[in-house]
């Protein structure tokens, strides 16, 4: 267990009957997960809010090596369930009310599901036109919502970037800031 398999015989066979995009499997699949969430948030006030378990517990439940073939859905499914849920802090339930504002919502859910169904990389123009268009248009949305002066919107020459993550967003001011102030005192007199 843990190695890959270098049969070529066997792999030509794995290649001829696992279609990853099969759109047949994907409905199919997909189905199943949204009824899963659908049923986990249905019943969410029901779990604890906080994890019951402790540091450590995840390593005695799964193998130690990764599987050698694909297991079903439907016991992937039942693991999460047995072993996932009970270690997790439930963000979304009415009963939590730590840190910040948890955004998971049916828009969010789904606006995810079709973004990362399309799997494009958005990081310049040439690489998606349309994910760059769309986030510079909804970045201008957020500005005249916060009623930012045009030279902060796109339409005005300035702009900005939507980010994944909290960290990403924090690391990227942090990131500003320095080369602000490095600009200010020359990047020879830093440290």
């Amino acid at each position: 267990m843990g190695t890959l398999n270098l049969n070529p015989e066997l792999d030509d066979q794995i290649f001829n009957t696992i279609n990853p995009l099969d759109p047949g499997e994907f409905r199919k699949q997909g189905h199943m997960i949204v009824n899963f969430l659908a049923d986990y948030y249905q019943n969410l006030e029901k779990y604890p809010v906080c994890s019951q378990v402790n540091p450590g517990y995840l390593q005695k439940l799964v193998p130690n090596s990764a599987p050698d073939n694909p297991e079903p859905l439907e016991k992937i499914l039942q693991d999460v369930k047995r072993d996932i849920i009970p270690g997790i802090t439930h963000w979304q339930s009415p009963n939590f009310f730590a840190y910040f504002p948890s955004s998971g919502s049916t828009a969010g859910f789904l606006g995810e599901m079709l973004s990362v169904g399309f799997n494009v990389v958005g990081f310049n123009w040439i690489s998606s036109p349309a994910a760059t268009e769309l986030e510079s248009i909804v970045m201008d949305w957020f500005g005249k919502m916060l009623n930012l002066p045009n030279s902060f919107l796109f339409s005005g020459g300035g702009g900005g970037v939507l980010q994944g993550t909290t960290c990403e967003a924090m690391l990227c001011t942090i990131v500003a800031a320095r080369d602000q102030m490095l600009r200010k005192i020359g990047r020879e007199n830093f440290g």
